[in-house]
Formats: structure tokens, sequence, C-alpha cells
């Protein structure tokens, strides 16, 4: 059995060959229970969540990731979001491979990302506005500037210094980066802006979107979270990751749906969707677009999959 680690996932599959495996595998598709959720009770700090989720392909390969949500890492400089994926053998069960879930899943969700903005992000896009500076953020910038010409990044944290320490960063990858603390400016110019937060509040509000841009929603896993206000869902095209999971547990999609602003029919379409042809993309330059992430098990069992089988090239 291998043992694969962050910097085999790294070495092996750069962000644009990522992507192409999560469209190959969005378009054929595979068996995909919607995952389970737990709810991990805390005394002292934010609750933590507890994922499971399994996926197989028929005749193929299965896996599943185990993975835990904790919220209160940031104060301990982890990530949020950590876990362990095991891919088995199709034909025996047997597992083949552990991959590190931590980094699986941040370049899978950037991957996701990237793939809907290569569907949704205007052609010439170049200004992203990155709202978050968790361990998804850097990850997020490298996948969207793998399928969009980005030349400026502009960095937003309810703690500036920590905006304009990843802006340092992010400028040594090539980028024009600087930080903010003026959000409502920095979206005022966006032609992307990508949130991994774990916002319970509206922070990118619908009055401040401009012509065109395109809104990557990535945080607010939880039906109590969100990360936009109603506006943003009632100004924008919207597409999700897969129905299921978005109308179910997206708190942006959620919330929007419980006020009455939209409704599930206001959804366009999913990644099955796009990548399939059944529904459109962008349409016209000016349209505002928004994409909203929960995460799908899929996802996971395509990294895992192109990860092992560039490893055994």
């Amino acid at each position: 059995m291998r043992f694969v680690t962050a910097e085999d996932i790294d070495r092996s599959v750069p962000p644009r060959d990522m992507v192409e495996a999560l469209r190959t595998w969005f378009a054929k598709g595979c068996e995909t229970p919607l995952r389970s959720h737990f709810n991990m009770e805390r005394s002292s700090e934010d609750d933590a969540t507890l994922l499971v989720m399994p996926s197989w392909e028929k005749d193929g390969a299965a896996g599943v990731k185990v993975a835990a949500v904790v919220p209160g890492n940031a104060q301990r400089n982890l990530p949020a979001v950590s876990g362990i994926y095991i891919l088995l053998d199709g034909v025996t069960g047997q597992p083949k491979a552990v991959l590190d879930g931590t980094r699986l899943t941040t370049r899978r969700t950037a991957a996701a990302s990237a793939l809907a903005a290569d569907y949704l992000a205007r052609s010439d896009a170049s200004h992203l506005v990155m709202v978050g500076t968790g361990a998804m953020a850097p990850n997020l910038i490298a996948a969207h500037a793998a399928v969009r010409p980005i030349k400026k990044v502009t960095i937003w944290n309810r703690r500036p210094e920590k905006a304009v320490t990843l802006a340092r960063e992010v400028e040594l990858l090539g980028f024009k980066a600087s930080g903010t603390d003026d959000l409502e400016a920095a979206c005022g110019t966006a032609d992307i802006i990508s949130c991994a937060t774990l916002s319970t509040e509206p922070l990118v509000r619908g009055a401040w979107l401009p012509a065109g841009v395109h809104v990557d929603l990535v945080g607010a896993f939880k039906p109590t979270m969100r990360e936009t206000d109603d506006a943003v869902m009632q100004k924008c095209r919207i597409y999700v990751d897969s129905f299921d999971g978005a109308s179910a547990e997206g708190g942006d999609v959620v919330q929007a749906i419980a006020s009455g602003a939209i409704s599930k029919d206001d959804i366009n379409g999913d990644l099955f969707d796009l990548t399939c042809g059944k529904v459109k993309g962008r349409q016209s330059d000016d349209e505002c677009t928004v994409f909203k992430s929960v995460g799908h098990a899929l996802e996971d069992f395509a990294a895992a999959v192109s990860v092992v089988e560039a490893l055994d090239k």
C-alpha cells in the first residue's frame, strides 16, 4: 500500500491537470452517495464537523475520505480541514493508497472552483479578489490562474496584517498582489471574487458587484454559514458543484431560498451539467455569475485517482 504525502500530490499533478481530471470525471460520473455529515459539539470553541465521503466507479476503483473541519484550528496555526483519503482496488477491495486528505481537499476544492470559472468567468478575467487567507487561498489563486489570465490579486481578511502577509507570498509567484481593508472597493473592480471563509454572516454584497464579475463561494459549507447576501444570489446566474449538496448544505443558497430571495429553480445547473454540455455557462460579458461549492465525493475520488496514476507513471 502506497502512502502519498502532500508533497507527492503537489509534484505529481499541477493545478491545470487537476482541473482536467475533475472535468473528465464530472462528465462521465461515478457512484457518489450524499456525504455523511456529523456535528461534533465543543464546549470551549465553535463546533467541529466530521465528514465521511465515499465514491466508487462501477467495475473500477473505490475510495473514501474521512475529514474533520475544526474552525478553532485557526488559533492553532493549523488548517481548518484535515483528514485522509483511502483509495481501494476495485476488484479486491484491498487498500491501494492512503493520501494526505488535507492537501487533497485543498487541491481538489480549488480545482472545482477553477473548473466552474472556466465555464463562468469572462475569458479575459485578470483581477482576482481573494476573500480569506487560510490554506485554501493560495490554492484558489493558483487554480484560477491556471484557467484565466490572472495578473492582479487583491486579498482581504478580517485581520489586515494577514492579507498583507499572504500578498507578499503571492507576489513571489509572479502576480501583482496587495492586501486591502476595503473589501467593497476591491469587489468593485474585480473580475473574479473568490471567498474561502467560515463566515456566518455576509461579507460580499450584491450592491458591490460590477457587471461581468464571477463570484466563487468555497466557504459556508453548512446551512448556518454564508459569505454573501441575498442580493448577490438575485443579481447572478447561479451554478453549484452538485445540486443535491448545495441546495441542502450551502448556506448562501439555503438561506437565500429560505428568505424567498430565490427558489431552487434559480439554480441553473451544476458541474455535472456544465461538463456534459446540458446547460450553458456564461452567455455575455456583462452578466454576473456565482458558483457555490460545498464539496463532492467525486472531486476527492477524481483527485486521488489522478495523483496515484501520475505517481505510477
